[in-house]
């Protein structure tokens, strides 16, 4: 049954030949070469597009809706409290069902995920469009938040059969560089359309660009064969409750709940978990992946991942209270002197792609995110009136260091699991990035809550040790060798 695990879609620990007629998964290696070639081109390009369409849909539109929220509130005569939802129910989806999705990948292939959350994507953008009450359009947001995972959850691993192996850092440059800058473009891009429409167009736009993805993707994107290991639907439904279960805990927390319903949260996941966690080592093909956590190098850059967007949003969340209420400046003002971050990112992620594909991800994530460290101990320690060029080379720091880090990193956690499991590694890669986006924001509420005053400063503080803790963390995998593990799927 070993052969059927590996199949054609196996890696050596590096993507390299195995040195002999067959490869150290047991495969014929000429077809060991050919499923590291990627896709020629021009239907490479096409096809990388695709992707950056889907990912730029699904992270944009969880930054856009904050930003609306206010006016939706009004508009359908809900409480601020109520319209909460509108981004929770989006962020729980996503969240519950990334691992399944990614899993599921696995089986029946990664192209078919990836067009059927576009659809899904798609169909609930006009129905978040067409709402007319608050109750419609969070029951919206829950089916578009499914698609948004069904994106999300497979496409580094589509990366990764899109470009040659000797090429995957610049395709994940182009993934990463794509998440970072939708994710700090959201809030401009969702006020330039409210300056213009009613918020209803925030979710309209996404319709004729999620056709045009779909009808690309089944032109462009490569459809890969999948395995037969039965679907574990009881590990589907326990990851669901352990993820909701810690997102209801850390929003709790950081919102002033009940400590004692916060205390029963985290405890139904601890227990739920803990079961949760026995069934996957028993699973041939885990939907937790922690198979590929017993890879150093792979569980290294997991940490390193959720401590690195932990403090990305404590920033990105804290900045413009402190650029606007210590400060004194403009939203205008804010939104420029911000920009530089998102800016940078798009030069050094491609940069630090190509990189990754001849040097160690350990030192240049540890180099980047110690300039990330750097670049937010400076904003905290800013004076009481900087000119604006002060502010702006800071931030363009902070945005060199997260884009030289963060290309590596991935590529490193892709690289790092079996071929047959980039599905699972993918997963793991978009459940890094929101655990530490949401413990960021939950944190951020919480020092707001306890110290308002320097609330801004104090969180750009825990940033920084967040960074630093990550740069640490990334440098500890220089004397580690990615090498894949490899198990019997039936």
């Amino acid at each position: 049954m070993h052969a059927q695990a590996t199949g054609k879609h196996g890696s050596t620990p590096s993507g390299a030949p195995g040195g002999g007629p067959t490869d150290p998964a047991g495969r014929d290696q000429p077809a060991a070469n050919e499923a590291e070639l990627g896709l020629p081109l021009p239907q490479r390009y096409w096809a990388i597009v695709v992707v950056a369409l889907g990912i730029t849909l699904a992270v944009l539109d969880s930054a856009i809706a904050n930003v609306a929220l206010p006016t939706i509130a009004r508009d359908l005569n809900a409480s601020a409290a109520a319209s909460i939802w509108v981004v929770n129910a989006y962020q729980l989806a996503i969240t519950i069902s990334l691992l399944p999705l990614a899993s599921l990948g696995d089986r029946i292939g990664y192209r078919r995920i990836y067009i059927g959350g576009l659809i899904l994507f798609t169909v609930a953008s006009l129905g978040c469009a067409l709402s007319s009450s608050l109750p419609t359009l969070a029951v919206a947001r829950v089916i578009q938040g499914f698609g948004a995972a069904g994106i999300m959850s497979v496409n580094t691993a589509l990366v990764r059969t899109i470009y040659p192996m000797t090429q995957l850092g610049r395709g994940v440059a182009i993934n990463a560089m794509v998440v970072a800058v939708s994710s700090a473009v959201g809030p401009t891009v969702a006020a330039g359309v409210l300056a213009v429409a009613p918020w209803p167009w925030l979710f309209a736009i996404n319709v004729p660009i999620g056709i045009a993805a779909i009808v690309s993707g089944f032109k462009a994107l490569p459809a890969n064969a999948g395995h037969e290991a039965p679907y574990d639907y009881l590990s589907a439904v326990m990851n669901a409750f352990v993820f909701g279960l810690l997102i209801f805990a850390i929003d709790g927390l950081g919102h002033g709940e009940h400590p004692g319903y916060v205390a029963l949260e985290v405890l139904g996941a601890i227990v739920i978990g803990y079961f949760f966690v026995r069934r996957q080592l028993t699973q041939p093909a885990p939907l937790l992946p922690v198979d590929l956590m017993r890879i150093p190098v792979f569980a290294l850059s997991i940490g390193t991942s959720v401590c690195s967007f932990a403090a990305q949003m404590l920033a990105f969340v804290s900045l413009p209270f402190m650029l606007q209420y210590t400060l004194g400046l403009s939203q205008v003002q804010t939104g420029l002197l911000m920009t530089p971050w998102p800016l940078v990112i798009i030069a050094a992620a491609p940069l630090s792609g190509v990189l990754s594909d001849h040097l160690s991800a350990g030192w240049l994530g540890g180099i980047g995110l110690a300039m990330l460290t750097a670049g937010l101990l400076l904003l905290a320690t800013l004076g009481a009136h900087p000119e604006s060029l002060q502010i702006a080379w800071r931030m363009a720091l902070c945005g060199a260091g997260f884009g030289i880090f963060q290309s590596p990193n991935n590529r490193t956690m892709l690289a790092s699991a079996p071929r047959e499991r980039s599905g699972g590694a993918s997963g793991m890669l978009g459940t890094a990035r929101l655990t530490g986006q949401t413990v960021g924001a939950a944190l951020v509420a919480l020092i707001f809550g306890v110290a308002p005053q320097h609330g801004p400063t104090v969180a750009l503080y825990v940033a920084a040790g967040f960074a630093a803790v990550a740069s640490v963390v990334s440098t500890m995998r220089v004397t580690q060798r990615a090498t894949p593990v490899s198990r019997p799927l039936s």
